[in-house]
Parts: C-alpha cells; structure tokens; sequence
C-alpha cells in the first residue's frame, strides 16, 4: 500500500468539480426540490402554525395553570410509553442479521463499487483509514475509493495525497457554502462510477467483509431495496464514561432499533456512514441535501417517500465516540438539530409524505423521529421533576409517572443486556446503570440545536477524530478473510 513517490502520488488526484458541477453539488437539490430542502428552515403555513400554538400555550397557562400542566403531563407520559414500549419490543424481538457473503460464480463478474470518505481537519487518522479501506475484501480492480477534501485544508491534502496510491483518489473539492458533509458527497456521486456505493468516515474501520455482504443482500433483495446499513460499534467505549454511554447507546440503536424497523419495512433514520446504495437509486433523488446536517436520517426518509426500502447486513464498522462532555455536545446538537430540520420538511406537507410514505412508515417517522427529538427535550424536566418529588413532599410524579419511570429504566437495562449479549461487550451492561445520568444531558444539546436552529441553521459542527486509545479489533477484523470463508466468520 502507499505511494511511489511524490510523483506517483499526484497521479491519484482525480479531476477537481467544474464550476457547473460544484453548483449543482451545493444548489442543485434545492433547486430541483425546494420542498424537500433544508435550505429553508419554515414554510410560511409552519411558522403561522406554530405561532398560534405558542399563542394558545402562554393564554392556557395564564388562564389555566394546572389544567395546562394536567395535559402536558399526559401528553408527556403518552409519549414516553410509546417510546418505552417500542424499545421494549425491539429488546425483546431479535432475529440475526444477514451474513451471505457475496462470491461471483464462474464466468460473473465482481460488480463496481464506489467508497466516498469525505475529509475535513483529519490529517492525522488519513493514514489508519486508508489502511482499513485496504483491508476490505474485494478485488482492487473492481473497488475505487475517493477522499473527498476541502480545498482550504492544506494538512489533510497532504496527508491524503502521501497516503493515496493504486485505486485510492483524492478529490479536492473548492471551498462553497454549504460547508457540510453532504455537499462533499454529492461531488463524490458525480463521478462515482461504481453499480454500488458506500459512505466511510474519516476514523471508520470497517469490517473486511462489508462490501461482499453488501453485495450478496441487494442481489438477494427485491427491487425496491435501494440501501443498507451497517452496525456501528464503538471501539473507544473505555477511554471514558461519555464514551461509554455512547457505545451502550449506539449497540441498541443499530443492534436493535434499526433491524426492528427493517424487518418491519419502516423507514430507517440512516446512521451518517456505513450506507451502502444502489447508485442508479441515490442518483434518482439526486443525492444528498447538503443543507440538512443529519443529511442521513433525511435521506432515509426521502427513500421511504419514493417507495423504497432500507434494511440492514451484519458485518460491522468500527468507530470512535466522543471523549468528553464538550465533544459529545457539539455532536449532539447538530444531530437533533438534523433531526428537527427532517422533521419539519416531512411536515411542510403532512398529507402528501403520509400518502408517499404510507400511514405505517409515517406514523413510525413521528414516533423515531419526532418522538426522539421531544424526548431529548423533556428528560432533562422529567429528571429535575422525579428529583423534586423524591426530596420534597410534592406528589408532581404520581404513582403512574413513578411506575413509567421505573419500567423505562428496566427496559433501558434489558436493552443493554439483549445488546452485550449481541455485541459480546460486557461494558454495555454497565453503561446502563448510570444511563438516567446521561438522558438529562439530552435537553441540554436539545435546547442548544433549537437555538442554532434559528440562529445557525446550516452550521456544522466538526467532531475531531483520532482523540484517543481504541481497542484493538478482533483477527477476523484486522485480517480479510478468505472468498469461500463460512459467512458465519462475518458476525
């Protein structure tokens, strides 16, 4: 792996996007469709919508103090229950996930798969990443893996540029707002010339036999599978107890939430990498909605809305978490701040997504999606109001709430036990008895990704990398397994 030299290096600088092609990558979404884009936070109807409602609120608590206070605390447990029965299911209702590895048969040959790894500040993981990618079991000739990074980031160009070397291209995409993630990747689908494409992060390690899985579930699916998922597994969840949380966090979103909502047929609210698509499909919505920071969840639902499905594979990739409270907030809030953008542009028209989605994957949209933005909202009351009632004689709680709070943290420990018994990380176990200290911490990057929000819609706040000590991986992760290996060696 490497180069050759300096001269060898810059032979592996692909093209940079035209003028017309970065404009299309930055404006082209919007332009085709304006409705669909983040670019606009309200509609006019929406911000009427919720300026009577905020009217109506200030009128009923001034008038009706605790009548109003009587409804938010039912609609606040109704809420709560759903989400809780939800996961309960999800813990409860586990099947594996599918390990077909994909081998061409005499004669076939491999399909053409593209790797975009948008780079922004990453100088210093370039190297790890390029040496993960090289691990990954699939013909050299048949695989092309594109570092997309910004012209203005002289360190990781090159880094990128001494790493690069045989199928691996560095892409320098010009400095254009939006500066975001997505706006990257969309200069990566112009020229992918792969039949199928996969999105890795900077400090991602992906599982050698992902793309062969990959494979062999598309040419296994039906023609309306347009995408999958890979499991992300935290491999820095020692180095601290936000990290911890995150791993705890992580295992039941993508070892149980997700594959629940595949076998179910329900829109998935995509992780940010480890997506693999049809790229006739991802072409057809036009990519990426470089406007939407939680560009993945968006895309998710965009593909429900066209009439396709997303579903799941089991070799993993491996990832690093946020050491620290200030990290994981900066995170945080561009995530529900995605959130509350994808949210509203599904209900920019309620009627028309329902239709497009069907009333099943709609009403899981508002569950998952809205449900989770205003439970990250309300732990942080809930708490101050389970605290307020076990020091002070104050019945705020009631039996109900008391009960619902307890029967959420046992399904968030169960959750956490079905997840280390699928991951085989004790830690996870652990992680769960401390997590209502976590929840709280929610309505405080809630609050903030409200106000950005308004004040800063667009913004993307970077996650550094490369922070701190990962765990070494498992042999079958460090080395590519064999092409008639067992697909069991995939777990």
């Amino acid at each position: 792996m490497g180069a050759d030299g300096g001269d060898a290096n810059l032979r592996n600088i692909a093209g940079a996007p035209d003028a017309r092609t970065l404009e299309d990558a930055c404006e082209g979404f919007h332009r085709r469709f304006p409705k669909l884009s983040a670019k606009k936070v309200l509609s006019w109807p929406q911000l009427a919508v919720l300026v009577v409602l905020g009217a109506a609120l200030g009128w009923a608590i001034i008038q009706h103090p605790m009548l109003t206070w009587r409804i938010a605390g039912l609609a606040a447990f109704v809420l709560f229950a759903a989400s809780i029965l939800w996961r309960l299911f999800a813990a409860a209702s586990l099947e594996p996930l599918p390990r077909k590895l994909f081998t061409p048969k005499p004669g076939e040959a491999w399909p053409i798969y593209t790797v975009l790894c948008p780079l922004h500040g990453e100088a210093n993981v370039v190297f790890d990443l390029v040496a993960a990618l090289k691990r990954i079991d699939y013909p050299s000739d048949a695989v092309d893996f594109v570092l997309l990074v910004e012209a203005d980031d002289p360190d990781t160009i090159a880094a990128a540029l001494a790493a690069a070397g045989g199928n691996v291209d560095v892409v320098i995409v010009p400095v254009a707002l939006p500066r975001t993630k997505p706006k990257a990747l969309n200069v990566g689908l112009q020229r992918a010339r792969g039949e199928y494409l996969v999105v890795y992060d900077a400090e991602d390690r992906p599982h050698p036999a992902q793309l062969r899985a990959a494979v062999a579930a598309f040419r296994a699916g039906d023609d309306d599978l347009a995408c999958l998922q890979a499991p992300l597994v935290i491999d820095n969840a020692g180095a601290s107890w936000i990290s911890s949380q995150f791993a705890a966090e992580y295992a039941i979103q993508f070892r149980e939430i997700l594959p629940l909502l595949a076998r179910l047929k329900l829109p998935l609210p995509l992780g940010g990498t480890s997506n693999h698509f049809r790229v006739d499909r991802l072409r057809a919505l036009h990519g990426w909605d470089p406007y939407n920071v939680t560009e993945d969840a968006d895309l998710g639902y965009r593909l429900a809305r066209a009439g396709w499905r997303a579903d799941v594979i089991a070799p993993p990739t491996w990832e690093e978490a946020p050491i620290t409270l200030g990290a994981w907030l900066k995170q945080r809030v561009r995530w529900i701040k995605g959130h509350m953008q994808t949210w509203l542009i599904l209900m920019r028209d309620p009627f028309g997504a329902a239709r497009e989605m069907g009333p099943r994957a709609f009403a899981s949209m508002h569950l998952v999606l809205g449900g989770g933005v205003a439970a990250a909202l309300l732990h942080g009351p809930l708490a101050i109001t389970i605290l307020i009632a076990a020091i002070a004689p104050f019945n705020l709680l009631g039996l109900a709430g008391f009960i619902l709070a307890l029967f959420g943290y046992s399904v968030a420990v169960l959750g956490a036990l079905t997840a280390s018994a699928l991951s085989g990380d004790l830690r996870h176990t652990r992680a769960s008895l401390t997590m209502p200290l976590y929840w709280p911490l929610a309505t405080i990057a809630g609050l903030w990704a409200l106000w950005q929000l308004i004040t800063r819609p667009h913004f993307w706040a970077k996650t550094k990398h490369g922070v701190s000590q990962r765990a070494r991986l498992p042999s079958f992760a460090r080395v590519a397994p064999q092409r008639n290996a067992d697909a069991q060696q995939v777990a």
